[in-house]
């Protein structure tokens, strides 16, 4: 009587795409030593099945609801002792110092092949960290973030149809205060609205 070999590596895969999420829950359960836990659309629900299923590693996708793969990662390895790798479409140049910010151990682009992205997934479990040459070349040569952290948090909510009075209740913040920020935002980036300050920010990866 033959025993299947024992799985080890646990991975809970998040991203709103259901084609892709499930290819590669298909492709990545073919491995031997990889088993997928979870799968889900948004990364708030990513923050919760990490909590509940306790997985090895965690691949995200960067743009979802809800939670991008990047924040959903802050609020996964704030309460889970487990491991992150980011995947992206478009690897906007800011991004990188985000995700290396929050933890995460890996950041690889949508193109990955999936007996590759697998490689990358043992290697973080070993302890490793596996950034793409090439976002990690377009990184290096990135203009610096001008802006200040509450800069940045009242464009990141700019992004939204929130109110500047919505914005200031959201950042405990006077709304003459977040208006000072957007202002000075604005000036910096010689965008003509906070919206369009917001999308240059977001662009760059900055937000």
């Amino acid at each position: 009587m033959t025993t299947t070999e024992p799985r080890h590596i646990r991975l809970l895969i998040a991203d709103d795409e259901h084609l892709i999420r499930g290819a590669l829950s298909a492709l990545l359960n073919l491995e031997p030593d990889i088993e997928v836990v979870a799968s889900v659309d948004n990364g708030v629900a990513a923050a919760e099945q990490a909590l509940a299923t306790k997985p090895d590693v965690c691949l995200l996708d960067l743009e979802m609801p809800g939670a991008d793969g990047i924040e959903a990662a802050a609020r996964i390895l704030s309460t889970v002792a487990t491991k992150v790798v980011i995947v992206t479409r478009h690897a906007r140049p800011g991004v990188l110092r985000r995700a290396l910010a929050a933890r995460v151990s890996g950041f690889v682009p949508k193109s990955t092949p999936a007996e590759e992205l697998a490689d990358v997934i043992r290697d973080v479990v070993a302890g490793k960290r596996y950034i793409d040459p090439e976002i990690a070349a377009t990184a290096l040569t990135a203009e610096r973030c001008p802006l200040t952290d509450r800069e940045l948090d009242a464009l990141r909510f700019s992004r939204s149809t929130m109110s500047v009075q919505e914005i200031a209740d959201r950042l405990h913040l006077a709304a003459g205060t977040v208006r000072n920020y957007l202002s000075s935002a604005m000036t910096k980036l010689d965008a003509r609205s906070r919206h369009e300050a917001a999308e240059i920010a977001w662009q760059q990866g900055w937000i």
